[in-house]
């Protein structure tokens, strides 16, 4: 495929070969035109001086001078011609310069008429002019005939000077834009090098500085690979905490053989549990995508919300609780519906579990953030035991059923959508718990 550089090379120039050719032919016109149009003056101007030098009888014969003070008119073929008709377009008066010499005239016009003729030869100016001579009115026809060889020749050369210095110019603007583009493409060539030496492995990150157009790219890939970066270490650590956290109940297992067979039916019970929830949540760290994924789509938060509430008004059956959604419907985070609904689902269960019969869901924007909010009227959570409960396996009530890892999933999520999370007292009387979210340019 034909690289950008050449594509805009190629593009630029048929432009501006096609804007060269319709200037030229603009200039050509615009110059013929003004030149013609200076000619028939000019022959108009000549007309006016014979008829100022002319002298009528009053038998209507008209006579000339025999120097007139356009000397051409004397010298035989000197290009310019003239000869005066009557009204019947006889010929009473022709011009030295016309000896033997097939000008073009027009014999015949009426008072007043003006006309200006071309061929492939000759230009002619004609003008009808009606003489009075006392009471007697006669009717003239005066008409100059001029060679159009000098024209024709001063038009030739100016078409080869206009093409040529629009050639010129033309060579000229194509090396301007051509280095004009090397030069600003020159950012992109450095990307793509960088590219090719991230590929290769000599470097890691796009480091170069760019122009603002180029460097919100850079950027956003340079964030792609971090992304790729931490999801790779993320899964090679849940994999070593997979392996770590199993060691110590198939230890278990193991020891428990030597004992009784009820003995190893519980045992067995209970560590095949804690294996499947450790497994669940090492999975689940494992595969969270994180907020600054570049093309995450946003995700309505509402819909996801109520669908959770109803599933939990069913497993809470026994507990009636109200639900505040203070929520608009278009309130979105940019992220996988994965991880929205983990958040949402362990947050959520979690004030089921500790309210009293209240939960509020609110979201507001606060400057850069989007910040999500859960409360309810519990006992809420004692600020010294903040960074406890959002400990894996920790919990702030033993007594309470659970495996202490829901608050550390919605920490590491957030963690990974470059949020925070903040606990604080809730205005119901129990816990609120805010996640607040970076604001994704649009």
């Amino acid at each position: 495929m034909m690289s950008l550089n050449r594509r805009m090379i190629l593009s630029a120039s048929v432009v501006l070969a096609v804007f060269i050719v319709l200037t030229a032919l603009a200039l050509d016109r615009a110059f013929f035109d003004s030149a013609r149009s200076a000619r028939q003056e000019r022959l108009l101007g000549q007309l006016y001086l014979l008829i100022a030098a002319a002298e009528v009888d009053g038998q209507g014969h008209i006579s000339l001078p025999n120097t007139l003070s356009e000397a051409r008119f004397s010298l035989p073929g000197s290009g310019l011609y003239a000869a005066i008709f009557d009204q019947n377009g006889k010929l009473l008066w022709r011009s030295a310069s016309a000896l033997n010499i097939a000008a073009p005239f027009q014999t015949k016009l009426a008072p007043g008429d003006k006309r200006f003729d071309t061929d492939a030869n000759y230009f002619v100016q004609s003008l009808g002019v009606k003489w009075a001579v006392g009471r007697q009115h006669f009717a003239f026809t005066f008409s100059v005939s001029e060679d159009r060889s000098e024209f024709d020749a001063q038009i030739r050369r100016y078409r080869q000077s206009l093409w040529g210095w629009l050639a010129a110019l033309a060579g000229f603007l194509v090396l301007a834009q051509a280095g004009v583009l090397r030069w600003g493409l020159r950012p992109l060539r450095s990307v793509a090098g960088e590219l090719n030496a991230i590929e290769s492995g000599r470097q890691e990150i796009l480091q170069g500085r760019y122009p603002e157009e180029i460097q919100r790219l850079t950027d956003n890939l340079n964030s792609l690979l971090e992304h790729e970066r931490e999801q790779r270490l993320r899964y090679r650590n849940a994999l070593a905490d997979l392996a770590h956290s199993l060691k110590t109940p198939l230890a278990v297992m193991r020891g428990a053989m030597s004992g009784d067979k009820a003995q190893l039916a519980k045992t067995v019970d209970e560590q095949v549990t804690r294996m499947d929830t450790i497994v669940a949540y090492q999975l689940q760290r494992a595969s969270t995508t994180g907020m600054h994924k570049l093309f995450a789509t946003p995700i309505a938060i509402l819909p996801l919300a109520e669908k959770i509430i109803g599933a939990l008004h069913k497993v809470h059956a026994d507990k009636p609780v109200h639900v505040d959604m203070a929520l608009d419907r278009n309130f979105c985070l940019a992220g996988d519906a994965g991880d929205l609904m983990e958040l949402l689902g362990n947050l959520l269960e979690n004030a089921f579990k500790w309210c009293g019969k209240s939960i509020r869901i609110g979201a507001e924007t606060r400057e850069r953030f989007l910040v999500l909010t859960i409360e309810d009227d519990g006992p809420g959570i004692d600020p010294s035991q903040v960074d406890v409960v959002l400990q894996r396996g920790m919990r702030a009530d033993e007594a309470v059923p659970g495996h202490g890892i829901g608050l550390a999933v919605v920490r590491d999520i957030v963690e990974a959508y470059q949020g925070k999370i903040e606990i604080s007292r809730s205005r119901l009387g129990g816990a609120a718990i805010s996640l607040v979210f970076p604001r994704r340019e649009s």
